[in-house]
């Protein structure tokens, strides 16, 4: 089972403002352990063939790939031999798969940016060959999950990836693939099904310093990736503005048990009530001598 990320981005990229080079990328992967990388940079398919030897001496094959932008949407192609980087429409997508063998990935199809398929992974579906469980995501905050109930009724594989922009975001989320260490066997062996995907949810703390990672670069704070941390950042905000409310709901009741008891509607109307009663009764009692 070969460890992979299929969805990677680096300082080639033409776009997004990566602080990283390609050879510190495969450097940082191999160091945990990966064995299939795709650097999938936005619009333009890198050159993998300066990277192939660093990466095979580290135990790393080098799949091709780029991120393109079709019809203001992201899709992720993998091992095309050519023609990925003049893809603009979907029905550019359609003649391509025809004449060309490759992967298409919907990559965070159901994020909350304009650049997600959503729709459109519905109204194309024929077009896609897996879907793409992100890594960026917490327990509370997971967008993912209609990806992955979509994958399910159209009987699509899934696969893990990091979506890396920092070299931090390698390691959460991946894919063990029962294949070769050869690109076309890869991809191959994703479209069969026979991937399993590894996934932890960032924890709170993990997700602020990727949001806050990502906030620094005007692109990154637009994009997917950038729209989930946001959602993550207000969420995890939310939590703690209402658990400092309710810190300081429970001491004012411990400190003034009775002020508190003594100015609530329930306390005033029981109160109303005795005094009513009260009367009724001095007065029951008054007749009665």
């Amino acid at each position: 089972m070969l460890k992979a990320d299929l969805h990677t981005h680096t300082a080639d990229d033409p776009v997004d403002d990566i602080p990283y080079t390609t050879f510190e990328l495969i450097d940082r992967a191999a160091a945990l352990g990966y064995e299939a990388l795709a650097v999938t940079l936005h619009e333009k398919q890198l050159d993998i063939r300066p990277f192939a030897a660093h990466a095979a001496e580290r135990g790393i094959v080098l799949v091709p790939g780029i991120e393109r932008t079709i019809e203001g949407r992201h899709v992720v192609l993998l091992n095309f031999s050519d023609g990925a980087e003049q893809v603009d429409t979907f029905a550019d997508l359609a003649r391509l798969k025809r004449r060309r063998r490759g992967l298409v990935v919907a990559p965070h199809a159901y994020f909350p940016a304009r650049s997600c398929l959503r729709g459109d992974l519905e109204r194309h579906a024929d077009l896609f060959d897996v879907v793409e469980r992100n890594a960026m995501y917490t327990r509370a905050v997971d967008f993912n999950r209609r990806a992955e109930r979509w994958a399910a009724r159209h009987g699509k594989p899934v696969v893990g990836n990091g979506d890396v922009h920092r070299l931090m975001q390698l390691g959460t989320t991946y894919s063990l693939i029962d294949a070769e260490k050869d690109p076309d066997a890869i991809c191959d062996a994703i479209a069969k099904g026979h991937v399993i995907v590894e996934s932890r949810p960032l924890s709170t703390v993990e997700a602020a310093r990727v949001a806050s990672a990502l906030s620094s670069s005007p692109e990154m704070a637009s994009s997917a990736q950038g729209k989930a941390a946001a959602a993550m950042a207000r969420r995890r905000s939310s939590m703690a503005l209402a658990s400092s409310a309710t810190r300081e709901t429970r001491a004012a009741a411990i400190a003034t048990p009775v002020s508190a008891m003594l100015r609530s509607k329930a306390w005033k109307r029981a109160a109303s009530l005795t005094s009513s009663a009260n009367r009724r009764l001095r007065c029951c009692m008054a007749r009665s001598k």
